[in-house]
C-alpha cells in the first residue's frame, strides 16, 4: 500500500471514535501494551510529559513542545485529532511524520492487527511511540485522547504530569459528576511524579490532593501559583502580564495564541516549566518566550481562535463543550466587529442543549455537519437551535455554509467557525 491506501486502511479498517464515538473507545489498556510488546516497548525509549484535561490540553501540548525545542531539544509532539491530514497528530520538532513511517509501520504491525484487535486510536498511540523512538527524541510531548485512567497514552511513565482543567464532557464515558471525570483525569497520576493541575475547584482539587497523596506524587495548582493580572491584543498577538501570587513579581510574555482562554492555559504552562527546570531541564527565559510567541510556526498548531481571512474577519476555533463555547463567549465580548455570524456543527454525543443556551441571542447562524457517522445533523441542530430562541438555517457541509455567511457579511462583520474539530477541519482555506 502506499501512504493514501494506507491511511484509508486504517480509516476504514479500525474502528475510530472521531467518527464513530463509543462503539470504538476501548476501555483498556490491554491492547495499548500488546502493540508496545510487539514493538519491543518503544514508550520505554524516551522521556515524556503527559498531559490531561476537559480543555485546553492541545494548546498546553503545543506551547511546551514549542518551548522545549526552542530549549534545543529534539521534541516529539502527540495530538488528536487531526484537523485534515492523519499526520498532524505525530510531529518531531514541529515536523510531521514521514509517510513512509506510516506505511512501514502499518505493513508490520498489519499481521497483528486481527489477534489484537486494536482501535484507531490505540494503533495511532503505538504508532507515535515507536515513530519518538526510532527519531531518539529526547522528550515527547504526549496528548491523552478521552480521559486518562483508561486512555492509550496511559502506559508511560512521564517526568511530568499536567491535568489541565476539568469540565462535562464525554460524560456517557466518563461519568456525570465533576468527581468522577476527575476521577478518570487523575488516572495519570504516577508514583512520585510531579502532577501539575491548571485550575483548582472546589469539586475536584480535593480529589487531586487525595490521588497525590496515595500516589505520594508532587502537586501543585498552576492557579494557585500565578494569575494573569492583564492582557492587550497587538496585531494578531496578544501581550499577558502574570503575576506569581503573594508578591509583588510580574512578568510579561507574548502569545502567538490569541484566544483569550489561552491566558489560563498559560499559567498551566509556566507552572509546567518550573517544575520541568526543577528536574533539571535546562529551558531558558529565552527559549521559554521564544517557544511562546512562536507556538503556531514551531508546532503548526492550527484552530485555536485562528484568523484565517479578514474584512470580514474569519475565526476558525474548535470549542466544541459547554467550557469551551464559553471561554468562546467571553471572546466575542471582547472582540470589535458589526455583526456576528457563527457557523456550527456538532456531534450527537455532546450536549447540545447546554452549547446552545450558551450562545449570543444577537448573531446570524448557519447550522452545519461534518462528514461522519457520529455528525449531529444539521437540521436536527438548527431545530434545537430554533428552541433555545436562536435565528438561523440549515446547511449540508460547512463550505456552503460559509459561501452563505461570507456572502451576507460586510466587511467589519466576524464569521466564527466552531462547535467541532470535525466542521473545522472541513474548511477549505483555499477559497479565500
Amino acid at each position: 500500500m502506499n501512504y493514501l491506501e494506507t491511511v484509508d486502511y486504517l480509516f476504514t479498517r479500525l474502528p475510530m471514535f472521531s467518527r464513530v464515538g463509543a462503539a470504538a473507545y476501548k476501555a483498556d489498556l490491554s491492547n495499548t501494551v500488546a502493540l508496545c510488546e510487539v514493538l519491543e516497548n518503544p514508550e520505554l525509549r524516551f522521556k515524556s510529559i503527559h498531559i490531561a484535561g476537559t480543555n485546553g490540553k492541545g494548546s498546553v501540548s503545543h506551547m511546551l513542545a514549542a518551548i522545549l525545542q526552542s530549549a534545543g531539544y529534539h521534541t516529539g509532539l502527540y495530538t488528536s485529532p487531526h484537523l485534515h491530514d492523519f499526520r498532524e497528530r505525530i510531529k518531531v520538532d514541529g515536523k510531521e511524520i514521514d509517510e513512509d513511517f506510516v506505511v512501514d509501520f502499518v505493513s508490520h504491525i498489519q499481521p497483528h492487527i486481527d489477534k489484537i484487535d486494536p482501535s484507531f486510536f490505540e494503533i495511532t498511540v503505538a504508532m507515535a511511540f515507536d515513530y519518538f523512538a526510532n527519531q531518539e527524541v529526547d522528550i515527547a510531548v504526549i496528548e491523552t485522547g478521552l480521559g486518562g485512567r483508561l486512555d492509550s497514552t496511559n502506559v508511560i511513565t512521564p517526568e511530568l504530569a499536567i491535568i489541565t482543567n476539568i469540565g462535562y464532557d464525554h460524560m456517557h464515558l466518563l461519568g456525570d459528576t465533576l468527581e468522577k471525570i476527575a476521577t478518570e483525569k487523575a488516572g495519570i497520576i504516577k508514583r512520585d511524579i510531579p502532577v501539575v493541575i491548571g485550575e483548582f475547584r472546589e469539586a475536584t482539587g480535593p480529589l487531586f490532593n487525595r490521588k497525590a497523596r496515595e500516589k505520594k506524587a508532587p502537586i501543585s495548582f498552576a492557579d494557585r501559583e500565578r494569575v494573569a493580572t492583564n492582557w492587550d491584543f497587538e496585531g494578531h498577538d496578544m501581550k499577558v502580564e502574570v503575576t506569581i501570587r503573594h508578591t509583588d513579581i510580574k512578568d510579561f510574555y507574548t502569545l502567538d495564541l490569541t484566544g483569550l482562554y489561552q491566558t489560563k492555559n498559560l499559567v498551566t504552562v509556566l507552572q509546567a516549566v518550573h517544575q520541568l527546570r526543577e528536574r533539571g531541564w535546562k529551558i531558558s527565559d529565552a527559549a521559554l518566550r521564544e517557544g511562546l510567541a512562536k507556538t503556531r510556526t514551531l508546532t503548526g498548531l492550527h484552530g485555536r481562535w485562528e484568523h484565517v481571512h479578514e474584512h470580514p474577519s474569519v475565526i476558525l476555533d474548535v470549542a466544541h463543550n459547554e467550557d469551551g463555547i464559553r471561554e468562546l463567549v467571553r471572546q466575542l465580548e471582547v472582540t470589535t466587529f458589526h455583526q456576528l455570524h457563527v457557523i456550527m456543527g456538532m456531534v450527537k454525543d455532546k450536549d447540545v442543549r447546554s452549547v446552545l443556551e450558551i450562545l449570543p441571542r444577537d448573531a446570524h447562524y448557519y447550522f452545519t455537519q461534518a462528514p461522519i457517522p457520529r455528525a449531529l445533523a444539521a437540521e436536527d441542530l438548527w431545530a434545537a437551535a430554533e428552541e433555545a430562541g436562536l435565528s438561523g438555517q440549515s446547511y449540508p457541509d460547512v463550505n456552503t455554509a460559509l459561501k452563505e455567511a461570507l456572502g451576507r457579511a460586510h466587511k467589519d462583520d466576524l464569521v466564527l467557525v466552531c462547535g467541532s474539530v470535525f466542521v473545522v477541519g472541513e474548511v477549505d482555506k483555499s477559497k479565500f
